[in-house]
């Protein structure tokens, strides 16, 4: 059978082939079978939750029907951020955690992705065994009578969550006015919250969930939204959450839209400074601005990359031990409070430093000065090795030779849209435009969708 889990779980447009309800039972089943066996035991618990998508709920209940067949008690949480979920399931010492989102994809896609116990993402070898079993092989046993799981409506769920981001950082915030944009997704209730707990006077674009219009010209993909409300308010910061709350693209009180390279400079350099980074490293992509690497290296921050994928980003970060680390997506993650990517938690880092320093953002945003960069998406038809592209490798090594070292190429496929992305940063914004735009029609002329 195809591979069913990408980079970031199984994701594909709601109750078609593959994510059917059919399927989303079955995977129920024998996610419970594969933990039951990791973990040593006949009883396990799970945790689920989801976005604000319409085929949430479709997704939810199959999902639970198969969990509660095979003898898992499942703790069902409702409409929560990706990592409310991702720490329930280590509060409530569940073996797995289930979310049912797409993220920043529109609303007719959904996804299931998975959790480990201590709330990161599902090892790839307990993926494969899932698929293995899913293949019909070593089914998941029925369970009988008082075998059968229980059901838990987590009622607490949305007050656990918004206690746990407090304590992790208990701010005053009352001098400061926050603008959201919760992109009508699972941050709706949740971010609000949050931050008038802290004092801040809270404005909120992107709050009205209606199950068709998450991420809709809104949230953290579309962050002219609230870059012209930071503007109109006079508000001293903005956040933008994407649709399963998991990244952050700010605005500062300029109204400079600031993504995850911002981020990393600002936390780093100021953990840094006060001997809190982690073997004085930060983990980023290779999509991750040159200026970046300037802004780190001025502090005497090493900083290592490593391919996209937030996924990888984690790996290396217990690899050599760091804390902080993320992409300029917005993905960021901060080891010290949460195992995942979590953009609530990544907009309050950033009001703890302007806190701690007594600047506002927009000063500290000052640390990092970007190369300009161009970023291209091609829809493609099929995947093929990208250096196997007739003519593709050898016009951009000739674009190489061109910037002489002061500049960079990168052309990659996306993990979970058939997207190829081409990527160029240089000195000179109009001259790399044509360059990516060229490499990009190559690649169209080539397997264009």
């Amino acid at each position: 059978m195809t591979r069913l889990f990408g980079t970031d779980g199984i994701r594909g447009v709601a109750n078609e082939e593959p994510l059917t309800p059919d399927l989303a039972f079955r995977v129920g089943r024998e996610l419970v079978a594969t933990l039951q066996v990791e973990h040593g035991t006949d009883r396990v618990r799970v945790v689920i939750g989801r976005d604000t998508r319409r085929s949430g709920p479709l997704l939810e209940s199959a999902l639970v029907g198969g969990l509660l067949s095979a003898g898992a008690d499942c703790y069902a949480v409702g409409v929560l951020p990706t990592p409310g979920i991702a720490y329930l399931t280590r509060r409530l010492e569940a073996q797995g955690g289930i979310v049912l989102s797409a993220s920043h994809n529109p609303f007719e896609d959904n996804g299931i992705k998975l959790f480990s116990a201590e709330g990161t993402k599902f090892p790839d070898a307990w993926e494969d065994e899932i698929e293995r079993r899913l293949a019909g092989r070593d089914q998941a046993p029925r369970a009988r009578g008082a075998q059968v799981g229980e059901l838990v409506a987590y009622s607490r769920a949305e007050s656990d969550y918004v206690e746990f981001l407090c304590r992790c950082f208990p701010l005053d915030l009352s001098r400061f006015t926050v603008a959201l944009d919760c992109a009508h997704g699972a941050t709706y209730r949740v971010a609000p919250r949050v931050f008038r707990r802290l004092g801040a006077r809270v404005l909120t674009t992107g709050a009205r969930p209606d199950g068709t219009n998450i991420n809709a010209g809104v949230g953290a993909l579309h962050p002219e939204v609230l870059q012209r409300k930071v503007r109109a308010s006079g508000a001293s910061v903005g956040f933008a959450f994407d649709g399963d709350g998991d990244r952050l693209i700010s605005v500062d009180g300029t109204g400079a839209i600031r993504d995850g390279d911002y981020a990393l400079a600002i936390a780093g350099r100021h953990f840094a400074a006060r001997g809190r980074l982690k073997g004085n490293v930060i983990v980023t992509t290779v999509m991750a601005n040159l200026g970046l690497d300037q802004a780190l290296q001025a502090a005497g921050i090493r900083i290592v990359k490593t391919q996209v994928g937030d996924r990888y980003v984690h790996e290396e970060m217990q690899k050599l031990g760091a804390n902080v680390g993320g992409e300029q997506s917005g993905h960021l993650l901060f080891l010290d409070h949460a195992p995942a990517g979590d953009g609530i938690l990544s907009a309050l880092v950033l009001l703890s430093v302007a806190v701690e320093t007594g600047e506002p953002f927009a000063a500290l945003a000052g640390c990092l000065r970007k190369f300009p960069q161009v970023l291209l998406n091609v829809v493609v038809k099929s995947k093929p090795p990208i250096e196997s592209l007739a003519g593709l490798g050898e016009r951009a090594a000739a674009f190489e030779k061109e910037m002489n070292g002061n500049g960079r190429i990168l052309l990659r496929y996306s993990g979970t849209e058939p997207l190829a992305r081409v990527m160029i940063e240089g000195p000179d914004d109009a001259r790399i435009r044509a360059m990516a735009e060229e490499l990009a029609g190559l690649i169209r002329a080539r397997i264009g969708g």
